[in-house]
């Protein structure tokens, strides 16, 4: 059921009953103040100008106090993690494969020891459910170290024919959304291939990271084979352009992408992207419509819309288009949003202020050009729709689940990405039309199909430029299977045999 107010549809909040508060319990250690982990220990940030801090706040997005003070890498921190990086590269490639390989399995056996401690601290420092870090992010972590592990003795198998030699030292830039996966994803067959590794995390998500240079520390990897330096943009663009680094990886934003692509241009270092994108769901009318709506709300909500991947763009076929758009309203207004360290919670918190207020945009453009915006998560405050998404919470970042209908191509939110719980719903008749409106972005990550047909599944998913399709599921990963984008979603995959062609010479 819904109800209208001010031209906003709402989920009705059920009567009776509701969740009883289920806190997760587990107390994590916070230092007041972090350095770099630079040579195999934590070292204080230097070459800071005069009156610059050295450190800044990472906060918890969820109610705005700060978790602890952070390094600011400057040029000089970041050329002592290149040299200590360089220093131990010739040991840690001449190492056999087998002993690079025992490393590894050491972290991911430790990651999993850790592993309710590892969730709470990503929690707390990037506002998604604790379910979320619990039961997907950090199984993933432990999962991806494994598999590396796994190929470190094997890589003349994984080039057959070829002589794979390690490029040396590798930059590595993580986005705020997955940040101790990201750290995997990248230092995990960096190292599998005999590289050494300086990671920057995410500005607003370091804790993480840091954390796992502990961990790092404790299973006794060799000094400087990795290095964690923090900071924000003007770390990452020295680490970018240092002539030391050999290799570059980043995931974030295509404008930041675009620019490091620039800066790489000409100077012999190889490079993946894995950037943003605008990914379409597609619902054929004999789809499982139930389990197509569980799929769509994995895809985009329960992550808070804050994953590049994230099924923003959902195409229905006419003929189910009310009967969806009843089910997706129904199934939104049960979406608790809350407290990210409860157990019950659905949507966390958004994972900064400068987010949320992109997010607040985005909604307010699709309302004024003419699409109907429906929210859940609860009652809705405030007279206008944008006021709606954001109402009841004092402290915080949140932002309700919503999606729009009504929506044309040519709105805004549905050709740019918004990296929020917003979802636009548009219809097609024929698979050739979903096909053609799929496509029509400048982005090309990933893409959903809904159909019980095995050969319309195929047929359909061979059509789109897209790096990833999932088949009548969505925002699954595995470390085998590998991913990345076409067109500006970047280029380079990460997982799979396909992921450790980044990280080798041949």
């Amino acid at each position: 059921m819904s109800e209208k107010d001010n031209g906003v549809a709402t989920a009705t909040p059920k009567a009776g009953w509701d969740y009883a508060p289920a806190p997760e319990t587990v107390k994590v250690s916070i230092a007041a103040k972090y350095g770099h982990f630079i040579g195999g220990k934590f070292v204080p940030p230097r070459g800071v100008g005069k009156g610059e801090p050295s450190h800044f706040a990472t906060i918890n997005p969820a109610n705005e106090q700060t978790l602890a003070e952070v390094a600011q890498g400057t040029t000089a921190d970041v050329d002592a993690a290149v040299s200590a990086a360089e220093k131990a590269g010739r040991a840690w490639a001449a190492l056999p494969g087998a002993e690079r390989a025992k490393y590894i399995f050491r972290l991911g056996r430790r990651v999993q020891e850790r592993a309710r401690e590892l969730a709470v601290l990503e929690t707390l420092d990037s506002g998604k459910p604790i379910k979320e870090s619990r039961d997907v992010d950090v199984p993933l972590v432990a999962a991806h170290l494994f598999y590396h592990a796994g190929w470190a003795d094997k890589l003349p198998y994984a080039f057959p024919g070829r002589q794979p030699r390690p490029v040396g030292v590798c930059g590595q830039v993580i986005p705020w959304n997955f940040p101790l996966l990201m750290a995997a994803w990248k230092i995990g067959p960096a190292l599998a291939c005999g590289n050494t590794v300086v990671l920057k995390p995410a500005e607003t998500t370091p804790l993480t990271a840091l954390r796992l240079a502990e961990i790092i520390e404790e299973c006794e990897l060799p000094p400087g084979v990795v290095n964690i330096v923090t900071g924000d943009g003007r770390t990452g663009a020295a680490l970018v352009s240092h002539p030391g680094v050999a290799k570059v990886a980043f995931t974030g934003s295509t404008e930041v992408g675009k620019k490091i692509a620039g800066a790489t241009a000409g100077t012999g270092k190889k490079l993946t992207l894995e950037l943003g994108g605008k990914s379409a769901n597609i619902i054929f009318e004999d789809a499982s419509i139930d389990q197509a709506i569980e799929g769509i709300i994995a895809g985009i909500y329960f992550n808070q819309g804050e994953v590049c991947c994230a099924g923003s763009r959902l195409f229905v076929q006419e003929s189910i288009l009310d009967m969806v758009v009843r089910k997706l309203r129904h199934r939104l207004g049960s979406l608790r949003v809350g407290d990210p360290m409860d157990k019950n919670t659905d949507v966390g918190a958004v994972n900064s202020k400068q987010q949320l207020a992109t997010i607040e945009k985005y909604v307010r453009i699709g309302a004024e050009e003419g699409a109907d915006l429906h929210v859940g998560g609860g009652t809705p405050t405030g007279s206008n729709p944008w006021a709606s998404v954001n109402g009841g919470f004092s402290k915080g970042y949140f932002c309700r689940p919503c999606f729009f209908t009504g929506v044309q191509p040519a709105h805004t939110i549905a050709r740019e990405e918004i990296f929020g719980p917003v979802l636009s719903v548009m219809s097609f008749r024929t698979p050739e039309e979903a096909i053609t409106r799929a496509n029509n972005s400048p982005y090309g990550l990933a893409a959903g199909v809904w159909t019980d047909k095995g050969g319309k599944i195929f047929d359909i998913a061979r059509q789109l430029k897209a790096g990833v399709v999932w088949m009548n599921t969505y925002n699954k990963f595995d470390p085998a299977s590998p991913f990345g984008g076409f067109k500006e979603s970047g280029f380079g995959r990460e997982g799979g045999v396909q992921g450790l062609r980044g990280y080798v010479q041949l």
